[in-house]
């Protein structure tokens, strides 16, 4: 979900994956939304928030190269969805799903 929300933007993304992994149950439908919310943040294309948000930094005469925003994203984006998924999976162990 997050390399397909990089590739197409997060929102064509969910209307993908969704009816795609909905027959597979809760755990699915939550692992998507995870990688089409958190994966994004890799590249600038990869949701309309981090568009806009570019918008407004421009705007206020803020640089942010796409090298940079991407070295940024290659730390951030593992660092967070790692342990989200993980999170996941263990609240699935307990709660079943």
């Amino acid at each position: 979900a997050a390399v397909l929300a990089n590739l197409i933007n997060n929102l064509p993304a969910v209307l993908v994956l969704l009816p795609l992994t909905a027959p597979a149950g809760p755990g699915a439908v939550l692992a998507v939304l995870l990688g089409v919310n958190i994966g994004p943040n890799l590249t600038y294309a990869g949701s309309l928030a981090t568009l806009l948000w570019r918008r407004i930094a421009h705007r206020h005469g803020h640089e942010v190269a796409v090298g940079e925003f991407t070295r940024l994203g290659l730390l951030a984006v593992p660092a967070a969805l790692v342990p989200a998924v993980v999170a996941l999976w263990a609240s699935l162990q307990v709660v079943g799903g």
